[in-house]
């Protein structure tokens, strides 16, 4: 009986532990998604505002890389990833339908994007731009600002 006590709280305790080290992990692979999404929306920025010279392939695999992280994104906010090393803020779990309506906004405008780099600089700016006022939104509404 004795045994069966201490088998039963390792196991919770393991199971505790595991919980905790996959909250971890999703949080990280959400920064780290949101660092490679930081790249590609500078890629496309810096293009825009004339900082860098326009190139067209660098502009669609950026916004296609864009497009396809929003796909999942919503997928890395699980319940329970709210803790920890994070600055998700708890508004993303109280409203999660308007959290992943932003990410289909942005990946549907990033995917449009794609599309009309070919078409040259001015081709991408409307896309550029709803790109940025969806980054803007989520990051409003969605995340806890640093001190």
């Amino acid at each position: 009986m004795r045994f069966k006590i201490i088998l039963a709280g390792l196991v919770l305790t393991l199971g505790a532990t595991g919980l905790a080290h996959a909250a971890d992990d999703v949080i990280a692979e959400r920064q780290a998604l949101m660092k490679a999404n930081a790249a590609a929306a500078k890629t496309i920025f810096e293009m825009v505002q004339g900082k860098t010279d326009y190139d067209a392939a660098a502009a669609q695999a950026a916004f296609e890389k864009l497009a396809v992280d929003m796909k999942s994104f919503p997928s890395l906010f699980p319940e329970g990833s709210d803790q920890g090393k994070t600055t998700a803020s708890p508004a993303i779990w109280q409203d999660k339908a308007g959290f992943e309506a932003i990410a289909v906004k942005l990946g549907a405008d990033a995917t449009a994007g794609a599309a009309a780099a070919a078409g040259g600089l001015d081709a991408i700016k409307a896309s550029a731009g709803a790109v940025g006022g969806s980054c803007q939104s989520c990051h409003e509404k969605f995340r806890v600002k640093k001190s």
